[in-house]
C-alpha cells in the first residue's frame, strides 16, 4: 500500500469514528443507529430538549383495550411530521413494549423511562421515503399481542400472555440530510389488557385476570364525580337588579355551552350513558355522581336572558357589547335539568374556592355562602335533592384551618387525594408531593376509603371553657394515578397539586390519543392488580374543569362498561362510599406542598373580611319590604359572590400572576361598589342659612335614599352647647326616595350656629356624607329672658298694690289724679250738651 493510500485508509478510519460518536450507539437487537442526542417524545429525563428532524404523534389505538373476547391484535395509528429544516430519508417506525406496570406510580413514571426498557421490539415497518420540511405523513400499525401461528407480512407482536397495564412506544427512524440514520422521536402510552385472547393458537390460549383467593378477589367497587365547572365569568362589583342584565367578562362560556363546546361535549357523553339504548350496564349510570359548580349554574341561568360581555375583559368600566349565548344557555341548562334528577348531583365549593383562605378571611357568611349555600342553588336551577354534607375542594388537599371550617358549617366528608392524608405517627402510606416516588416496582401501599381526621377540633362556642373536641369530619380518598392520567385528557391539560414531583412533566408534548390511553390504563390498573393491604375499590376523580371532548369522556366511560362486564368492577354511588365506616387508625392531614405553591395568597384574606363585614353591616340596616321589587339578600348576595370568586382557585395553574390580577381586579371592584352604596344614604344639604322662627322651633331635614331597598337609619347630629336637640331614633327611608323630618330643636342664643348632621345605620356605621347646617333664631337670647323676667314681676306688684287697696276700700293713691280729672271733664261735657240743646229750641 502506498503512503497516500494509507493515509486515506487512515483518514477513512477516523471519519467513520467520529460518524458513529455523532450518531449513537447501535440500537438493541437489529443494528440501528440510534441517536442518543434526540429526545423521546415525552420526555424521558435523559435529555434536554424535543425532536429536532421528526416529530411522532399518536392518533388512536384500536381497540383501546383488549379483552379475552377482543381479535389477538390491535391498530395504532399516528402522524410523522417534519419539523426540522431539512428533509429526512428512510422514515420508519416500529413497536416495542416495556414490561406490565406493577405499582400504582408505574403508571407515571414507567412512560418516562428510558426507551432501552422497552426492550421487546417488533419490526420496523416503512413509512416514507422522503419528508421535505414541514410535510407529514400518516401511517398505521397492525399488531399482534403474541407471536402465536404464522403471522402475517408486515405484523409485529408484542407478546403479551398475561393481563396487565402495559406501557407501549412507538419508535421513529430517519435520515436527515447531512446525516446519518437515527432514532428521530418516540410516542408512549399505555395499552390496558384485561383479558388475553387466544388467536387460535395452543400456546396462546385465552388468558383472563386471576386475582387472589379471599376479598381481593372482588371487583373493584367504581365510583367516579363527573365534574361541570368553569372559571368565574360575572363581572365583579355588580349588585342584584330586578331588571339589570347580567355583565360578563368575555363570551367564551357561550362558546363552551354551544354545540362543539367543553360542557356540551361533557353533557353529551353523560346523556349517551343514560340513554336506553346505550348499549352500556345499565348499573355504570349509579357509579357516576355529577359534582356541578353553583358559579357556573348560576352565570348560564343569567345567560338565558340578554346579557351583555365587556369589550375588553382588562377594563370593567369600559364599553360592552350583547352577549351570543342565551340560545345555547338555554338549551344546555334545559338539557342538565333533564338528566341531573335520575342522578346523583353534588355541589361543588362555590367558584372552587379556597377553602384555607376562605378561612383565614373569618367571615362566618361569607363561607356560609361558599359552602352551605351551592347545594341549595343546585338543588333550586335543576329541581333536584343534591348529596348534603361532603366537601370537594378543588386542590384535592386541605390544611387544618380548612378543614375545620368544613367541620365548623356541617359537613362530616371532605373528598381529598390519597397522599394529602397520613397515618397520625406521621408515616405517610403514599407519595407525598414533597418527597421523590419511588421507582415503578416498588410497590405503593393504599389509603383506605375512608378514614377519620384525628387533628382536626371544633373550639368551644364564645365564652365557653371547655377544650376543643375532636370534629367528626372524614376523608374519603380517591386514587392521585388515575386522577392524574385523568387530568391530563383534553387540550391545555394541568398536572393537578397532588401529582408527586418526581413524576411530574410536560404531558402536552404527548398527543391527546396518548394522554387518553394513558388514563384508560390508569383506570384498569386497580382492577387488574389486586394487592394485599390495598382496598378493592376506586373513587375516579378528574379535575373539576375537565377539559376532555365527548369522544374521549364517552371512552372513558367505555373503559368502565368494560370493567364492569368483564366482572373486574361494580358499580358503587357516591352515596354508599359516603356512607363507609372510617378506618379505625386515626389519620392526619397533609396539605401537599403542591396546593400550598397554588394556593390563594393570603394577603387576599383580610380585605376579602373587611369588605365582607361592610356587607353585613348594609344587610342589617336594609329592610325587606313587600312591595320592594328586591329584597336585601338579592341586593347584596351578587357582591358576597363576588368575593368568593376573589377566593377562587380556578385558572391558578396556569400561572399565578394572571389569577392575581384577576383576583385583585374583582376586590378592587367590589370595593368601589360598597363605597357608592355607602354613599347613596345621605342628608341633603339647605341651602344658605337656616333660620327657626322661635328659639324652640323644630330643624326640617330631608334624607335621601338612592338605593332600590328600603333603609333604617339614625341622625347622628353633633349639637353645640347652646342647642338642645332630640334624638328621634330609628327610622326608614324608602327605596330611590326622599323623606323629611323635623327635628325638635332648642336654640338659646341668636348667634349663627354651625350644626354637623349625618346619617348612620343603626348600629353606628357611617352612611353618606356629613353635611354642616347653618342654624340662626330670631330669639333674643338671656337678654330677652331676663327683660321679660323683670317686666313680669312688675306688673306683679303693681297688680298686688291695687288690690290691697280695694280690699281695704281705700282708693288707690296713683288713682286720685286720674279720678279728680274725670269728674271735671264730665262735669264740661254735661254742661255743653246742655247748651247745645237750649240753642236747637
Amino acid at each position: 500500500m502506498t503512503r497516500a493510500g494509507s493515509q486515506r485508509t487512515l483518514l477513512s478510519l477516523v471519519a467513520v469514528m467520529l460518524a458513529v460518536l455523532t450518531l449513537g450507539i447501535i440500537g438493541p437487537g437489529l443494528g440501528t443507529p440510534i441517536a442518543a442526542a434526540e429526545p423521546t417524545g415525552n420526555g424521558s429525563g435523559q435529555q434536554p430538549s424535543g425532536p429536532k428532524f421528526l416529530k411522532l404523534s399518536l392518533d388512536s389505538v384500536t381497540p383501546t383495550a383488549i379483552t379475552a373476547t377482543s381479535d389477538p391484535y390491535f391498530v395504532v395509528s399516528g402522524t410523522v411530521t417534519n419539523i426540522g429544516d431539512r428533509p429526512v430519508n428512510d422514515i420508519s417506525v416500529r413497536i416495542q413494549r416495556g414490561a406490565a406496570v406493577t405499582s400504582p406510580s408505574g403508571l407515571r413514571s414507567a412512560l418516562r423511562l428510558d426507551q432501552i426498557n422497552y426492550d421487546v421490539n417488533g419490526e420496523f415497518q416503512d413509512v416514507a421515503d422522503k419528508l421535505a420540511a414541514g410535510q407529514r405523513k400518516q401511517f398505521s400499525l397492525t399488531i399482534a399481542l403474541h407471536a402465536g401461528g404464522d403471522l402475517p407480512s408486515g405484523i409485529s407482536a408484542v407478546d403479551i400472555t398475561a393481563p396487565g397495564v402495559y406501557p407501549l412506544l412507538l419508535n421513529v427512524n430517519g435520515q436527515p440530510d447531512y446525516g446519518g440514520q437515527a432514532r428521530l422521536d418516540d410516542a408512549r402510552f399505555l395499552l390496558p389488557v384485561l383479558g388475553v385472547p387466544g388467536g387460535g393458537d395452543p400456546k396462546h390460549q385465552a388468558a383472563q385476570p386471576n386475582p387472589p383467593a379471599g376479598d381481593a378477589a372482588a371487583p373493584v367497587a367504581t365510583t367516579m364525580l363527573w365534574p361541570l365547572a368553569d372559571r368565574p365569568r360575572l363581572v365583579a362589583g355588580r349588585p342584584g337588579s330586578p331588571d339589570g342584565p347580567a355583565l360578563l367578562t368575555d363570551d367564551d362560556l357561550a362558546a363552551s355551552l354551544a354545540q362543539g363546546g367543553r360542557l356540551d361535549q361533557l353533557l353529551s357523553a353523560l346523556e349517551s350513558l343514560a340513554k336506553p339504548d346505550s348499549g352500556r350496564d345499565r348499573s355504570l349510570i349509579n357509579a357516576i355522581c355529577l359534582a356541578i359548580d353553583p358559579d357556573l349554574l348560576q352565570t348560564v341561568t343569567d345567560m338565558t336572558t340578554d346579557y351583555l360581555v365587556l369589550a375588553s375583559p382588562s377594563d370593567p368600566e369600559g364599553p360592552t357589547r350583547a352577549g351570543t349565548g342565551t340560545h345555547a344557555a338555554k338549551a344546555w341548562l334545559e338539557r342538565l335539568r333533564a338528566i341531573a334528577p335520575g342522578m346523583c348531583v353534588v355541589a361543588l365549593p362555590f367558584a372552587q374556592v379556597d377553602p384555607s383562605v376562605l378561612a383565614a378571611a373569618g367571615d362566618v357568611t361569607l363561607a356560609d355562602r361558599a359552602l352551605n349555600a351551592p347545594a341549595d342553588l343546585v338543588d333550586t336551577t335543576l329541581r333536584v335533592k343534591s348529596v348534603r354534607g361532603v366537601a370537594i375542594p378543588d386542590a384535592g388537599s386541605v390544611d387544618t384551618d380548612g378543614a375545620t371550617l368544613f367541620a365548623h358549617h356541617g359537613f362530616t366528608s371532605a373528598v381529598l387525594a390519597d397522599n394529602a392524608v397520613t397515618t397520625a405517627d406521621g408515616r405517610n402510606n403514599l407519595t407525598s408531593t414533597k418527597a421523590p416516588a419511588p421507582p415503578s416496582g416498588g410497590g405503593d401501599a393504599g389509603t383506605p376509603d375512608v378514614v377519620n381526621l384525628a387533628d382536626v377540633t371544633v373550639p368551644p362556642a364564645v365564652g365557653a371553657t371547655p377544650p376543643p373536641a375532636p370534629a367528626d369530619l372524614h376523608a374519603v380518598n380517591f386514587d392521585i394515578w388515575a386522577a392524574t392520567a385523568l387530568a391530563a385528557i383534553g387540550s391545555n391539560p394541568p398536572t393537578p397539586p397532588f401529582t408527586p414531583e418526581k413524576v411530574r412533566y410536560d404531558v402536552t408534548v404527548d398527543s391527546r390519543a396518548a394522554r387518553l390511553q394513558d388514563a384508560l390504563g390508569a383506570i384498569a390498573w386497580t382492577a387488574l392488580n389486586p394487592q394485599p393491604g390495598r382496598p378493592r375499590s376506586a373513587l375516579l376523580m378528574p379535575p373539576q374543569q375537565w377539559g376532555a371532548n365527548r369522544d374521549e369522556a364517552t371512552a372513558v366511560l367505555g373503559q368502565l362498561d368494560l370493567l364492569v362486564r368483564n366482572n373486574l368492577a361494580t358499580a358503587r354511588p357516591f352515596t354508599d362510599l359516603l356512607a363507609q365506616q372510617p378506618d379505625p387508625q386515626p389519620y392526619e392531614l397533609d396539605y401537599l406542598a403542591g396546593a400550598a405553591d397554588e394556593a390563594v395568597p393570603a394577603h387576599f384574606a383580610e380585605p376579602v373580611h373587611q369588605q365582607a363585614q361592610r356587607i353585613t353591616e348594609l344587610m342589617s340596616a336594609l329592610v325587606d319590604v313587600p312591595q320592594q321589587e328586591l329584597s336585601p339578600r338579592d341586593f347584596l348576595t351578587p357582591l358576597r359572590d363576588d368575593l368568593i370568586r376573589v377566593l377562587s382557585l380556578s385558572d391558578r395553574r396556569a400561572g399565578g400572576a394572571a389569577a392575581d390580577t384577576n383576583a385583585q381586579r374583582r376586590l378592587d371592584q367590589t370595593t368601589k361598589t360598597l363605597d357608592n352604596l355607602f354613599g347613596s344614604v345621605t342628608v341633603l344639604p339647605p341651602g344658605g342659612v337656616y333660620t327657626l322662627a322661635s328659639e324652640q322651633s323644630p330643624l326640617l331635614l330631608v334624607a335621601r335614599n338612592d338605593l332600590p331597598v328600603a333603609i333604617r337609619v339614625r341622625f347622628k347630629i353633633d349639637a353645640p352647647a347652646e342647642t338642645n336637640i332630640t334624638d328621634i331614633g330609628e327610622q326608614q327611608l324608602p327605596a330611590k326616595g326622599n323623606r323629611s323630618f323635623q327635628i325638635p330643636t332648642e336654640v338659646s342664643d341668636s348667634r349663627n350656629l354651625v350644626i354637623p348632621i349625618a346619617l348612620t345605620t343603626p348600629d353606628g356605621v357611617p352612611l353618606g356624607n356629613a353635611v354642616s347646617v347653618s342654624v340662626r333664631s330670631n330669639a333674643y337670647g338671656q337678654v330677652l329672658a331676663i327683660i321679660t323676667a323683670c317686666a313680669c314681676a312688675l306688673l306683679l306688684l303693681l297688680v298686688g298694690r291695687r288690690l290691697w287697696h280695694r280690699f281695704r276700700g281705700q282708693s288707690d293713691p296713683a288713682d286720685e289724679e286720674f279720678d279728680s280729672g274725670t269728674r271735671q271733664e264730665r262735669r264740661a261735657r254735661k254742661r255743653e250738651l246742655k247748651r247745645q240743646k237750649q240753642e236747637a229750641r
